[in-house]
């Protein structure tokens, strides 16, 4: 018995995604901090819904490397969403873009689902959601 459509039933060609940006920093670049990477990805935001991803919880874990290598893991409020193959692009064009910051990968992933619990209180307020 199926669980129903996964991930790779929304992605081109029905691979798993990852989105990729960026270069790898110069020996000794200084790398940035997690604040400067969330900034980032603050700035992308879901079409549909005016507040921005990390706000909203889809940012599931972000790891920085030595070498200024961000790997981050993020999902979305439904497998269904119409930006499922661009949002990680986004995300990963926007933190590459960050001083400091050099191989940028990110995975889309569906596990844990997400929930509106996973929203900040500021996102909750937002949408009227609480």
């Amino acid at each position: 018995m199926s669980e129903g459509p996964g991930l790779k039933d929304f992605m081109p060609g029905g691979t798993d995604f990852i989105a990729r940006a960026g270069t790898k920093l110069a020996a000794g670049a200084p790398v940035a901090g997690e604040a400067e990477i969330i900034t980032a990805i603050k700035t992308v935001y879901d079409p549909e819904i005016p507040v921005d991803i990390y706000e909203l919880g889809l940012i599931y874990e972000v790891d920085t490397g030595a070498d200024g290598a961000v790997s981050i893991k993020m999902s979305l409020t439904a497998p269904g969403c119409p930006v499922a193959g661009e949002m990680p692009g986004m995300v990963a064009r926007a933190v590459a873009e960050t001083e400091g910051v050099g191989e940028v990968d990110v995975e889309l992933v569906w596990d844990p689902p997400w929930t509106k619990d996973r929203m900040s209180e500021e996102a909750q307020v937002a949408l009227d959601m609480w």
